[in-house]
């Protein structure tokens, strides 16, 4: 199974999750363009796509869909209400008939040779979801746009061999940069973005033995930069109480307009 990061970023998400005979998209928050161009560098054509993954209806995950879906007829795959999200959003333009379809978080189900676990993720979005995956033995995840983690959370990202974590901001970053009060506080809530302190410690609970690959993601533009995130998300697993070190973890920096090193597991 294969994980890249087309795009990450609060301007913009679109990850592809695969293997030999299913390939599918986490969002498509960028524009049609980008999306043919990161998937060209993957060496695979629209048309291949088995899937569309919604996490929720946000712009930085879905400006993207119309144009692209319309194009290529690809299935799209969310929650009821992130269905109902994606067709309240005006930007979107009308969509074939038939391309949506309702899936439940914890009801697993399979697209080609892949299984698909969503789970609920806290964000202000009206039903949003993660994304687990599983081929032969292999799992990976895509998890951004959490405000909070809990049990469940970690219950769900246990056992990975390649996540997509978000590591959204800096926190003193945030509290003194240009962003106006009610979006600070937005950002730092329980339905908002998780920091980099979080993520390196959402990580600390999920860390085991064959866990290959860390990609952070979903990076502010304002509040946040990559060696920032990567080497606070290092030390929270330096000193947190796991067995590991920081620097024995292969952890990587999705970027908002570059494609990633395609992670094989």
């Amino acid at each position: 199974m294969r994980l890249c990061s087309i795009a990450s970023g609060s301007s913009g998400n679109c990850i592809y999750v695969g293997s030999d005979r299913t390939h599918l998209l986490v969002d498509t928050g960028i524009s049609k363009k980008r999306i043919e161009e990161g998937l060209k560098e993957l060496e695979i054509k629209g048309k291949e796509l088995d899937g569309i993954l919604i996490t929720h209806e946000h712009a930085d995950h879905i400006q993207g869909l119309g144009v692209f879906s319309r194009k290529y007829e690809i299935p799209i795959y969310g929650t009821p209400g992130t269905i109902r999200g994606i067709r309240d959003y005006k930007n979107l333009g009308k969509m074939p008939e038939g391309l949506y379809h309702e899936i439940q978080v914890d009801k697993e189900f399979k697209l080609g040779d892949i299984d698909v676990h969503p789970f609920a993720i806290s964000h202000d979005a009206n039903e949003p979801s993660g994304y687990r995956f599983e081929q032969d033995g292999k799992k990976i995840a895509v998890a951004t746009d959490l405000g909070k983690y809990d049990e469940y959370t970690v219950e769900n990202l246990k056992d990975l061999n390649a996540v997509l974590l978000e590591s959204n901001h800096d926190i003193h970053m945030l509290e003194v940069g240009p962003y106006p009060y009610y979006l600070k506080q937005r950002v730092l809530g329980d339905r908002g973005h998780l920091s980099n302190e979080l993520s390196g410690r959402l990580l600390c609970d999920i860390l085991h033995n064959n866990l290959q690959s860390v990609l952070l993601g979903h990076l502010s533009k304002e509040n946040n930069y990559e060696e920032l995130a990567y080497e606070t998300v290092r030390l929270e697993v330096t000193l947190g109480q796991n067995p590991y070190k920081g620097d024995e973890i292969p952890i990587a920096v999705a970027k908002r307009d570059q494609v990633s090193a395609v992670i094989e597991v």
